[in-house]
């Protein structure tokens, strides 16, 4: 699978094929249909399967002061793009000038500059100025231009429509199955080990720290966790996501203690599993405290993992 940072990045092997549209935030379930039919319709016809994505998210944009929180930054999403059988990501810097454009235009540029054969879309996608850009107008403008479009419906898993504002939702409220049957895994957070300050191994707890890099967190507090990528098995823990209050942190870290593990981990990629949320971030009065409600915490998550075998 082949990364097109921009339309200038486009080649003729990657024109003439079928396209998936949208910001595909954490590859829900939702996500997946769109992209299965378009792989599906390029393999019956002998030609690319595409997914036109934007950075940053247009919401980001749209709303600065209040932008939504990312599931997945973007090392995440191009690592489970990977497994779909898409020939290449197309990458569309999300600028002012892209939002301002009409919608007719950005139709245009699908049968211009990418020569779509098809386009599949969800039923509630829009896009361009007022988002005037919808499923209706892109299948108008395949009947003057020359390709088809299929307009996917939702996905409704227990009775409720699957989309990446409802993972968001289950997520911060802690009902980890209820997002993980949404996005058809268990909710993780992945990147290279970095080291920190030490605190945690001079109080006992040492930690294998990552930068969630991201805006916006989906998520906050502690949590009981199941870590990938150390051994062959996942590996039980205790984590935290946030600020760090005691300790005048400032920018958003994941801070991982395995249980019964004393080796190095600086630079390794692992995958954080986030299984159980046992209490929020708190500001605590001294390290003394720190350290009595971290015991706490570290039996909370033994107990948790024991229970969700």
């Amino acid at each position: 699978m082949e990364l097109l940072r921009g339309v200038g990045a486009i080649r003729e092997r990657h024109r003439g094929g079928w396209i998936t549209i949208g910001t595909f935030d954490g590859l829900h379930l939702g996500h997946a249909a769109l992209i299965a039919a378009a792989v599906q319709r390029a393999r019956e016809r002998g030609v690319p399967a595409l997914l036109l994505s934007f950075e940053p998210m247009p919401r980001e944009v749209l709303r600065p002061d209040d932008p939504p929180a990312r599931l997945t930054n973007f090392r995440e999403r191009w690592r489970l793009l990977q497994t779909t059988g898409l020939d290449a990501v197309c990458i569309l810097r999300f600028t002012d000038a892209l939002r301002a454009m009409p919608g007719d235009e950005f139709t245009q540029l699908l049968a211009r500059d990418l020569h779509a054969r098809g386009i599949v879309v969800g039923y509630d996608f829009r896009f361009g100025r007022h988002g005037e850009a919808n499923a209706w107008m892109l299948e108008a403008a395949g009947r003057e231009h020359g390709f088809g479009v299929q307009v996917i419906p939702s996905v409704v898993v227990a009775g409720e429509r699957v989309s990446s504002t409802a993972v968001r939702a289950a997520l911060a409220c802690g009902a980890f199955d209820k997002a993980a049957q949404w996005l058809g895994r268990p909710y993780t957070m992945r990147g290279r080990v970095e080291r920190g300050a030490q605190l945690g191994r001079t109080l006992g707890y040492p930690t294998a720290n990552l930068r969630p890099k991201r805006r916006r967190l989906p998520l906050g507090g502690i949590f009981a966790v199941r870590v990938h990528g150390v051994d062959a098995e996942p590996r039980d823990g205790v984590a935290s996501l946030g600020t760090r209050p005691t300790v005048n942190g400032v920018e958003p870290l994941l801070e991982t203690h395995l249980f019964d593990f004393a080796g190095d981990l600086y630079g390794r990629e692992i995958e954080v599993e986030f299984v159980r949320k046992l209490r929020e971030e708190l500001k605590f009065d001294d390290l003394d405290a720190l350290v009595q409600q971290m015991h706490a915490d570290a039996a909370a998550a033994r107990a948790a993992l024991a229970v969700a075998r």
